[in-house]
């Protein structure tokens, strides 16, 4: 323990010295980070997906240096310090967690899920929803309103419904494209999305997860074929689809 908390004085005294005497790290603010820490969040996404230890190790300390960063600001401008953040955090996950600090009963993950919910709304929440910030890209977004949803008992009882809807959905978006409703078009794929959401969740699969190694899996063939014309000192555009399926098969194979 002596040594987690030697580090993490470390950081916070380099922190204070950076502030101080680079002009790079002198001129940010809460806003100029912003982006940065969004960036340094989807590396860590990708490094996780790739189940790269040593690059999650690297990420993670990049978004701790974004942490301390932001609590510095916020002590400059006299309205907290890392301290009060990291004793504010403790109290919450203290009060949201009575089953370990308190003498509540829970059976399964599901109940302590559900009193967190019920927790956040005897704090001042005004809807169960209302933790999901609107910034999250859509698929994520879906996902975490399902979560919450299910939390108070509106949910599915069971995956064959969900997969019942999937092909309502699925049908009522064919209907509209054969009718050339291009704005129910738009409305259809998006119920149809929110369902195959809600489907991923049923039978434990990370939509945004699968999503994005079905991209890599993509790319990677995709570039394959690339590097076989390349060899053959062409351009994909120059070939048949036949010639690209054979090469893509290829990659198939090989992986």
């Amino acid at each position: 323990m002596q040594e987690k908390l030697k580090a993490f004085e470390r950081i916070l005294g380099i922190m204070n010295e950076l502030r101080e005497k680079c002009l790079w790290d002198r001129k940010q603010t809460m806003e100029s980070l912003r982006m940065l820490t969004i960036e340094e969040v989807y590396e860590l996404s990708e490094a996780i997906i790739a189940n790269d230890m040593r690059a999650i190790k690297e990420e993670l300390g990049d978004l701790l240096l974004h942490i301390v960063f932001y609590s510095k600001i916020a002590e400059e401008k006299k309205a907290f310090d890392v301290a009060e953040m990291i004793n504010t955090l403790c109290d919450k996950l203290i009060a949201r967690h009575p089953h370990i600090y308190g003498d509540v009963k829970v059976q399964d993950e599901d109940q302590v899920k559900q009193n967190w919910e019920k927790l956040k709304l005897k704090e001042g929440k005004k809807s169960v929803l209302e933790g999901v910030p609107a910034s999250l890209p859509a698929l994520i977004k879906a996902q975490r309103i399902q979560e919450k949803a299910r939390q108070v008992g509106f949910d599915w009882q069971h995956a064959g419904q969900v997969w019942d809807k999937v092909i309502e959905e699925m049908n009522e978006l064919q209907c509209s494209v054969e009718k050339n409703d291009y704005e129910k078009n738009e409305e259809e794929f998006g119920d149809l999305l929110f369902a195959l959401v809600n489907y991923a969740r049923f039978i434990r699969v990370n939509p945004e997860t699968a999503l994005e190694k079905a991209n890599s899996k993509f790319i990677q063939r995709f570039n394959y074929m690339e590097n076989k014309a390349a060899e053959q000192n062409r351009h994909l555009h120059e070939m048949t689809l036949e010639e690209m399926d054979a090469w893509w098969n290829e990659a198939k194979k090989i992986e």
